[in-house]
Formats: C-alpha cells, sequence, structure tokens
C-alpha cells in the first residue's frame, strides 16, 4: 500500500528540490495547498529552517539546520515505511538509465562536437525523440514501483509523460530548457529526489552504484 508523506517534510522536500522558490511553486511541486505551503513556511521559518529572502528574486530557502532536518526525516520516513530496499532497488536501475538521458540530451542540443542542433532537420529530431521514448518506456517500470512505495512519487509519471508529449508536439524547449518543466528538468529532480532520499552525496554516488 501507498505510503502518505507528511506535509511538514514534503514542503522542506520540495524546496530541497527546487533549491529556491515561492510558496505557489513548492506547493505545485508537492501537490499542497499554497495556505497549507504559506502555514508550514512560515512555521519553519521560526524554528529556522528556513530562510525568506527578497530582491530580484522572492522565495525561501533551506537554512543549513533545515537541510539536515530534511535529511533526518526522509531517513526516519524509509524507516517507518518499510520502503528503504525498494527505493534503493529503483534508485539503481535509474542510475543505469542515466548515461542514456545524458547521451540523447546531448544529441538533441548538438548534431555532433561542433555543431548545434538548430532543429531545423526533422528527420534528425524524429530519431532523437524515437531515442527518448525507447527510454521512457524503460523508465516507467521504474516510476511505478516509486509510486507504489511512497505517494510522493506520484507526481513524476505525468510530469514525464507531458514533456514528452509537448516534445512529440513539436515544442523542443521542453527536451532539456531549464526554466520549464522540461523532461531533463523533471529527470534531474527525480535524481536528486533519489539521492536525498537514500541520504547519497552526488559527489559520492558511484561508490554506492
Amino acid at each position: 500500500m501507498t505510503r502518505s508523506s507528511d506535509t511538514r517534510l514534503l514542503v522542506l522536500h520540495g524546496l530541497r528540490l527546487k533549491g529556491f522558490a515561492p510558496a505557489d511553486d513548492v506547493a505545485t511541486m508537492t501537490g499542497l495547498s499554497v495556505d497549507l505551503v504559506g502555514n508550514h513556511l512560515d512555521e519553519l521559518g521560526a524554528d529556522e529552517l528556513v530562510l525568506y529572502r527578497e530582491g530580484r528574486l522572492t522565495g525561501w530557502a533551506l537554512t543549513a539546520a533545515g537541510r539536515a532536518e530534511h535529511g533526518r526525516l526522509l531517513g526516519e520516513e524509509l524507516d517507518a515505511t518499510g520502503c528503504r530496499a525498494v527505493v534503493d532497488g529503483a534508485y539503481r536501475r535509474f542510475l543505469e538509465l542515466n548515461p542514456e538521458l545524458l547521451t540523447v540530451t546531448t544529441g538533441w542540443q548538438m548534431k555532433d562536437e561542433t555543431t548545434l542542433n538548430a532543429h531545423d532537420d526533422e528527420e534528425y529530431d524524429r530519431g532523437i525523440v524515437e531515442q527518448l521514448g525507447d527510454l521512457h518506456d524503460r523508465v516507467e517500470p521504474v516510476l511505478i514501483d516509486l509510486q507504489a512505495a511512497l505517494d510522493r512519487y506520484q507526481g513524476y509519471r505525468p510530469r514525464f509523460r507531458n514533456a514528452l508529449e509537448r516534445v512529440r508536439a513539436g515544442e523542443p524547449g521542453w527536451f532539456a530548457k531549464p526554466m520549464v518543466d522540461s523532461y531533463h528538468t523533471v529527470w534531474f529532480q527525480l535524481h536528486e529526489d533519489l539521492l536525498n532520499t537514500l541520504g547519497i552525496e552526488r559527489s559520492t554516488e558511484a561508490a554506492h552504484s
């Protein structure tokens, strides 16, 4: 049975994955209401676990204490739900696919080492999108296992599917553009999600594979 995460943890987790974000972006990431996210952020701010910044960009970010609390709560959740083995197994299968995502993304951006892909060659782009579709079919079972273990993973499948459908519909930015919920953006966030959930530092990831 799918396990629901504590909403305080979801807010910390959403903010950790976004890095820096206003409350409405955290709400979109977590599936919680903006009011509930705002209440949690106010409480977390009072506990000095998050910090609000104003300026050219306005939003919230975790403090060092907030990152430590986030890691502690993630570990407690895995132990309490008994999902550690499932998440770890899914992470290892995801990691096997990660080099392919990097390769296909590079192919989408560059036709060769010196030639940018101007997306004016329909046959070339169609071939890359087919590779992405094949990769998507193989990451789907990983996503299904994750969302069956913890319901906070349920948002990834529709986000991946939306990005792929928009690329197939002729919107190239939805492949790898960082400022939209592109396929590469969602992939990167899932990777960060798994690393954080399992308490693995990206710099030491090779030692865990």
